[in-house]
């Protein structure tokens, strides 16, 4: 073989290019939901506590539950929400309350 028949294999060979598609992972919303039970205080301490929020942000999100029957607290990836919906839901059993706190997908 010669060099220049290299040249031409070389030449006369196709690149592929591949995509990699990136999907965003799926969120999940926190809801609470509303009982005659679980107290005002103690719903609004779970949010400060567990959830993150200023004072303010967790007693207009306690009254939304309150007068609504339910509310979204928070809306994270699928691990951060089961861990927060788990560990606020043993903290409510722990205190005696009822909350109902459910997980779904936006």
């Amino acid at each position: 073989m010669t060099d220049s028949h290299t040249n031409r294999e070389a030449n006369n060979t196709t690149a592929t290019k591949q995509r990699t598609l990136i999907k965003e992972p799926q969120q999940y919303q926190v809801i609470f939901h509303n009982d005659d039970s679980t107290t005002m205080e103690f719903v609004t301490q779970i949010i400060i506590e567990i959830f993150g929020r200023s004072a303010d942000e967790a007693v207009a999100l306690m009254m939304r539950v309150h007068k609504n029957g339910q509310a979204t607290i928070g809306i994270y990836s699928y691990d951060v929400a089961m861990t927060k919906t788990t560990i606020a839901t043993q903290r409510a059993r722990a205190e005696g309350f009822p909350l109902r706190i459910t997980c779904e997908p936006v």
